[in-house]
């Protein structure tokens, strides 16, 4: 398997979900979004990421990183179904791209 160089070692490939969506009511999807509804864990995110714009807090970008390509790529699928069900009225224009690793430095 390719991995990555990290100061100390070598770390194994990840993937990697990047989210981008505006929200109106950031307090109202942060509580959703802690609420976990499809189970970050069970479905194989091995850590992830919240970060808003500094230009516009209501543009929010998620990072779940996740091991197994198969894992992020059913995770996109389940964010799409809930984007145009349960999320519509919240998460606006939402999109999810998928990228592998191939490198992290830590200076």
């Amino acid at each position: 398997m390719p991995a990555s160089r990290r100061a100390g070692g070598i770390e194994n490939l990840m993937f990697t979900l990047h989210i981008e969506h505006t929200i109106g009511d950031y307090d109202q999807w942060k509580r959703m979004f802690d609420s976990d509804p499809l189970n970050r864990r069970a479905a194989g995110v091995a850590a992830f990421r919240v970060l808003r714009t500094v230009a516009d807090p209501n543009a929010v970008w998620i990072d779940l990183d996740f091991e197994a390509r198969a894992d992020a790529e059913a995770m996109k699928t389940a964010l799409e179904r809930m984007w145009a069900g349960p999320a519509a009225a919240m998460v606006h224009g939402p999109t999810a791209r998928l990228s592998e690793n191939v490198e992290t430095i830590t200076l």
